[in-house]
């Protein structure tokens, strides 16, 4: 009884400073920022100054009515209310890993994955589909492997450092 009893207090003991270690790395890394849309969220990591510096200079983050015209959330999530949570959970959980696990593997700045760049090409298409419809479309066939993506002629309207 007495061994089952001090193995139940060695847990305990690991459950609290593990819990003590989750709360300070949470704590530390502002966690609770990304619970919002703000891009200063997305600016929390020193990774990311530049990317943030260039979309402060750039069109979506001008005010219109107080607010930006748009976040990187806005550019870089799926507007619908799970996929974007989803999305966000998955993306930071990846980043969270990385900066835990493969800081030697880290490039100078973050690059979208493929999942990543059809959600902002929906994106472009969804804020922007009253001039798209207009122009050359871009999306008459878009899982086409080959076709014509918002960013192939407009890279750097976000931040210069593409995605």
């Amino acid at each position: 009884m007495k061994k089952t009893l001090s193995l139940f207090n060695i847990f305990l003991v690991l459950l609290f400073i593990f819990f003590i270690i989750g709360f300070y790395t949470f704590y530390n890394a502002k966690g609770t920022s990304y619970l919002s849309s703000a891009s200063e969220s997305c600016n929390n990591c020193h990774i990311m100054n530049e990317v943030y510096n260039e979309y402060m200079q750039g069109p979506h983050s001008k005010k219109f009515k107080s607010e930006p015209r748009a976040t990187c959330v806005d550019c870089h999530l799926p507007h619908e209310f799970f996929a974007k949570w989803i999305a966000k959970a998955q993306s930071g959980l990846g980043h969270a890993y990385a900066f835990t696990f493969k800081l030697d593997e880290l490039p100078t700045n973050l690059s979208a994955n493929n999942k990543s760049r059809e959600i902002i090409q929906q994106n472009c298409i969804h804020c922007h589909a009253d001039f798209a419809q207009t122009a050359i479309n871009a999306t008459t066939n878009p899982h086409a492997h080959d076709s014509l993506k918002c960013i192939s002629c407009h890279k750097d309207v976000g931040h210069k450092h593409g995605i």
